[in-house]
């Protein structure tokens, strides 16, 4: 996908300026809320016009101001999934289904239903109505709607902010397979820096309706490290547990893991904060966190005074957050050696 985007657009006391190329299959915005990241999706899928400005979507003309070009939304298929699921309360979770595939031409049906109740594990629900279904089968369905639409970019406007945690990390693989399994690029917007990171590549930064930076979603987690309430938030994808003594002991690459139980599943995501690693320069005689690590310092980064110290431990990696006192004291630089101190408690399991 090659994204140009040129436009300005004014609603009320709000103004949206905005001038950006993005090229990319998974593409994060991110921004607090009423930086004017829905405006821009609005715009960009035809719902508003700008008062100004020019977007091309893979070389071709959707709106231009100059050339008093304004495609609809249905010629433009680009389409969108919601915060909410918005279903049709009337029909059943298959016409649901099916509502946007209908309303696609004949030429553009690549995708097919039987593809899409297989991926996403539909086929129970087909028959229920919609106040029969959960918040994540809803979420599902429409999803699914939206990809049997054939679009050529799919906009996903914070569609896990309804959702509670566990569902929230229930739908995440069926969000992403929509770019692996059927090509189809897509625009994802969230405030969460989580989401952020499990579902784009590369980020803008919206802000006071305007574009503020273009990084990384690492690079955006670094930044905004001291500034978060949680830190920077290391992702770690466990598998194989087996109880101990009241614990439950997980594998991390070549790492066990003790951890206070909590759903048990063959594989699963956890999170940990970067303020809850102390760092030792040496070994300590006896400590009560249930986790001790031997890391190697990778590098160092810095961030609104705090520093964080990225790790390696046995392959793996984890970034800790100090402040700038404690790194001198510790003398921690590339190549050092430092043990790494968790609590079982600190690990919030997320999927």
């Amino acid at each position: 996908m090659k994204l140009h985007i040129d436009i300005e657009k004014t609603l009320g006391g709000f103004s949206l300026q905005l001038t950006t190329d993005l090229s990319g299959e998974r593409v994060g915005i991110f921004g607090d809320s009423g930086s004017g990241k829905t405006t821009l999706i609005h715009l960009l899928s035809g719902l508003l016009r700008p008062d100004r400005g020019e977007i091309l979507l893979d070389g071709e003309c959707l709106f231009s101001s100059k050339r008093g070009v304004d495609l609809s939304p249905e010629q433009r298929r680009i389409a969108i999934v919601f915060q909410q699921a918005m279903l049709f309360p009337h029909l059943s979770a298959r016409s649901n289904l099916l509502y946007g595939y209908r309303r696609c031409s004949d030429a553009d049906r690549a995708i097919t239903p039987e593809s899409l109740i297989e991926l996403f594990q539909l086929r129970p629900l087909l028959q229920r109505r919609v106040r029969h279904l959960s918040g994540g089968e809803k979420q599902r369905i429409a999803l699914a709607r939206a990809v049997l639409s054939n679009p050529r970019l799919l906009l996903m406007d914070e569609p896990l902010s309804a959702l509670d945690d566990t569902l929230r990390f229930q739908i995440i693989p069926y969000l992403k397979s929509v770019s692996e399994e059927f090509r189809i690029p897509y625009l994802f917007i969230s405030h969460s820096m989580t989401e952020m990171r499990l579902m784009a590549e590369q980020v803008i930064v919206v802000k006071g309706g305007q574009l503020v930076e273009e990084t990384t979603p690492e690079g955006l987690a670094r930044s905004r490290m001291a500034l978060s309430q949680g830190g920077y938030l290391n992702l770690l994808r466990l598998a194989d547990p087996v109880a101990d003594r009241g614990l439950v002991a997980w594998r991390w690459g070549r790492n066990t893991l003790l951890i206070s139980p909590d759903r048990l599943e063959e594989r699963a995501l956890f999170e940990l904060s970067s303020r809850d690693i102390i760092l030792f320069r040496k070994h300590p005689e006896a400590i009560s966190a249930r986790n001790l690590l031997e890391c190697t310092v990778k590098e160092m980064f810095d961030a609104d005074g705090r520093v964080g110290v990225v790790l390696s431990v046995n392959g793996e990696q984890l970034v800790a957050e100090i402040v700038r006192s404690a790194a001198d004291e510790l003398g921690v630089a590339a190549g050092s050696t430092l043990f790494a101190a968790i609590k079982a408690s600190a690990f919030r399991q997320l999927g």
